[in-house]
């Protein structure tokens, strides 16, 4: 490895390499890689662009919050390359914004090779996800706007940010008219998905519950990503179907009825029933040396 790669890549305390990739296809871009695995993709010189496809679906969601460019207060487990705080303060200027992350090596590479815009309100803090969320300053509980949970180890979800009780400490923190977005990845069938949409269901009832996905991995038919989005109030649904034909295609909307059939059997996720997500299979996600631009990632 010569001396500018080795700079664009560190070791992180888990043991997994991370490194910064130059997208050859799209100029002014970069990829996350961490363990072979795409985790994010960030277009420096156009930020507000999202190039994975879940992360495109969660950006789909967030612009319905509040007016269009109002700032949000917004609330991040799991920072990858920063992507989606990027995207809220290219298109909402001025958002509080605070990121829990485990792995301070991560965000010091993506920093130095990926510097955050001048003035951004974006603070993180260090720690596992679930035990930082319980350290948070009292005040936040109630105002975030949008509760970002994107928390892997890898190409897997840790099993102890998948329980009712966790997403119960999330809903804390949200404002009445808040959306927690949750990045669940699974595969054939979908029983991890589905049970994540249960327990959310379970927490936040089947009304205030959806689901975005492409309709094969809605299906349970491959791998792949699925953006769940809870709310204690109403979802902004209304606008979702224009969005959706915006791209990127093809994409499925599961709510109420659908959601209720989708769901139907799966269990309720708790702390003492708790397993990682399902890795894939290392076909799925995994880069050679020098590849870029290929695969969905799993951090935003």
């Amino acid at each position: 490895m010569d001396s500018s790669a080795a700079a664009r890549s560190v070791t992180l305390a888990s043991g997994m390499r991370a490194e910064i990739r130059a997208d050859r296809w799209v100029p002014g871009s970069f990829e996350l890689v961490v363990d072979g695995t795409p985790q994010s993709h960030v277009n420096l010189d156009h930020p507000a662009e999202l190039f994975f496809e879940y992360v495109a679906r969660m950006g789909h969601v967030i612009d319905q919050l509040k007016l269009p460019g109002e700032p949000l207060t917004a609330l991040h487990l799991g920072a990858g390359a920063l992507t989606i705080p990027r995207y809220i303060e290219a298109t909402r200027p001025g958002s509080r914004q605070q990121v829990l992350e485990l792995e301070p090596q991560l965000v010091e590479l993506v920093r130095r090779e990926l510097p955050l815009p001048r003035g951004a309100s974006i603070r993180v803090r260090y720690g596992d996800a679930r035990e930082s969320l319980a350290k948070l300053p009292s005040g936040l509980k109630g105002t975030a706007d949008v509760l970002v949970v994107d928390v892997f180890g890898g190409a897997r979800i840790p099993a102890h940010v998948t329980s009712l009780e966790f997403y119960r400490e999330c809903a804390e923190f949200l404002a009445p008219d808040g959306v927690l977005l949750v990045n669940v990845a699974d595969g054939s069938g979908a029983p991890f998905a589905r049970g994540q949409a249960a327990t959310l269901a379970m927490l936040f009832g089947e009304e205030r519950v959806a689901v975005l996905a492409e309709p094969q991995v809605l299906r349970g038919r491959r791998y792949g990503n699925f953006v769940l989005l809870a709310s204690p109030s109403a979802l902004p649904l209304d606008w979702m179907p224009r969005l959706l034909a915006r791209g990127p295609h093809p994409a499925t909307l599961v709510h109420g009825r659908e959601l209720h059939h989708w769901i139907a059997g799966a269990p309720v996720v708790t702390d003492a029933t708790a397993l990682p997500s399902p890795p894939p299979s290392r076909s799925v996600f995994q880069l050679r040396p020098g590849d870029s631009g290929a695969g969905d990632g799993g951090r935003g």
